[in-house]
């Protein structure tokens, strides 16, 4: 097992930089999942620890050991790439073998490792199979247990769920959680999907525009996000951003803040000052609760609340919330001032 630096990582194509100055200390066997948006050098990075990437600039050591200059083969790291990568003309033992026969390990240590994973991973009855005759989530198993069966210092995953349809990657999700718990191996996996990131990570790292935004656990960038990005980013809806001066009632009314509320925060006013009052303008039944929309200051504004509180769209509405739950952000740079 092996803890992960990166110091002052970038990286460059041609005049395009597109990672910039990355520092980061992965503990050993952490869970660590990198998210962001499409082109924000989430797997860049991911490719530049593996040595598919050359670095234009920085370290990256494993078990302190500096690798810049190492094949991948000499990383010890293993990579679970999204389209499987398995050998179409190999049976699933196969597949799941030749990485350790490429290295002259003994017949009966593969034939251990091999089946151990497979239980582990539960496709021993598809052992003899090709990979045509398997399922999407039955591949990426078999991509799974090709990792573990090399017993690396690192995992890799790179986007491993894309290709799966919805109830499927639920499925993986929770398969992944439960082999985290067997095999405890320090743990990079890329994801644009903010809900494989809040389920599996131990920290969450938030690139944009290859920057890193926030480094924190799931609760901490949900509950105190760094920046309007952060914000918007983590959360489903994520959280509302609205001028802070278009609501008095939250008692910073500068016209240099962005007040920010996460949906679930907002609950219905039945007296008093409501923190926001207007008309619905979509309603969005759930069955367990109700997303309502409605416009304030020219930006709509998202409650999530119980269900047939507010039926359909003009009805009138009001809504409060715990001030501990109200959030402040500069308006220029984005970055986070503080909590109400």
């Amino acid at each position: 097992m092996a803890g992960l630096s990166l110091r002052n990582v970038k990286k460059s194509f041609g005049e395009v930089a597109v990672v910039h100055g990355v520092d980061l200390e992965i503990a050993d066997r952490e869970f660590v999942v990198f998210v962001g948006p499409s082109g924000c050098g989430k797997s860049t990075l991911l490719r530049m620890i593996a040595g598919l990437e050359d670095i234009t600039a920085g370290e990256i050591a494993i078990d302190g050991r500096v690798v810049n200059e190492l094949d991948p083969k000499d990383r010890d790291i293993a990579m679970v790439f999204q389209d499987y990568a398995l050998y179409p003309h190999m049976t699933v033992f196969e597949n799941m073998a030749f990485s350790l026969r490429y290295r002259g390990i003994d017949r009966q240590e593969i034939r251990r490792r091999v089946d151990e994973a497979a239980h582990i991973l539960d496709i021993e009855p598809y052992i003899a199979r090709m990979p045509r005759q398997l399922s999407g989530g039955q591949r990426q198993r078999v991509a799974m247990g090709r990792a573990i069966v090399r017993d690396p210092k690192v995992f890799l995953f790179d986007e491993p769920l894309s290709n799966l349809d919805a109830k499927l990657r639920v499925q993986m999700r929770t398969e992944i959680k439960r082999l985290r718990e067997r095999v405890a191996t320090t743990t990079i996996y890329v994801t644009h999907d903010q809900v494989e990131a809040m389920t599996l990570a131990d920290r969450i790292v938030i690139l944009n525009h290859g920057r890193i935004e926030q480094i924190g656990t799931p609760e901490d960038v949900y509950d105190r996000p760094a920046s309007t990005f952060v914000a918007g980013f983590i959360g489903a809806p994520p959280m509302n951003l609205v001028p802070a001066a278009a609501l008095p009632a939250a008692g910073r009314p500068s016209d240099k803040l962005l007040l920010g509320v996460r949906p679930e925060h907002l609950v219905w006013a039945s007296g008093g000052t409501p923190l926001v009052e207007g008309t619905a303008s979509v309603v969005e039944p759930l069955g367990s609760d109700t997303l309502v929309s409605l416009d304030v200051a020219g930006t709509a504004l998202v409650a999530r609340l119980p269900p047939r509180v507010v039926r359909r769209k003009g009805e009138a509405v009001r809504l409060t919330a715990d001030p501990a739950n109200l959030h402040f952000f500069d308006r220029v740079t984005g970055i986070r001032v503080m909590s109400s």
